[in-house]
């Protein structure tokens, strides 16, 4: 982990349920209206931080990647979770059509899977997590770019470092 960048963050998930715990420890600083990136090959574990997130929030139900659907929207305990993933996006544009800039608001909180699919149709991120394979486990980079996405991240890091 680096201490001393309270911008940036890197740890170790060992195993699928640390990745699990990580999604779980976003959702318990998440602010409605935030913004996430999520980045990672296929099979990093993008959606399995989602999950993570929407169990910590009380959501019960299957989690899977909306990689055909586009997009999942959750509604837990009035919180609006909505997860993308552009993965099969051929043509940034094709977000205007379905109206993307309708979710990006004050009441919910976005995580995009594949965000460089949508350059240039999708706001600035305030968190980004890019996920990959390290060794028999994973590596999680979180960068913070706004106000919310440094909440967010020192949440992450107070909780690692009091374990």
């Amino acid at each position: 982990m680096n201490k001393d960048n309270s911008q940036e963050l890197t740890i170790t998930l060992k195993d699928v349920a640390a990745t699990e715990q990580l999604g779980a420890l976003v959702a318990g600083a998440l602010s409605d209206g935030t913004l996430v990136f999520l980045q990672g090959d296929l099979g990093a574990g993008k959606t399995t931080l989602v999950r993570g997130l929407l169990r910590r929030l009380g959501y019960q139900g299957a989690v899977k990647s909306p990689t055909y659907t586009l997009l999942e929207e959750y509604l837990i305990d009035g919180k609006k979770i909505i997860h993308f993933d552009l993965y099969r996006l051929t043509d940034p544009e094709e977000l205007d059509l379905i109206g993307i800039r309708d979710y990006f608001d004050d009441k919910s909180s976005c995580f995009i899977e594949w965000p460089q699919r949508g350059l240039g149709h999708l706001p600035q991120q305030d968190l980004e997590i890019q996920i990959s394979l390290d060794g028999s486990g994973r590596s999680a980079r979180i960068l913070s770019f706004s106000n919310r996405g440094i909440k967010v991240l020192k949440a992450i890091q107070d909780k690692f470092y009091s374990a």
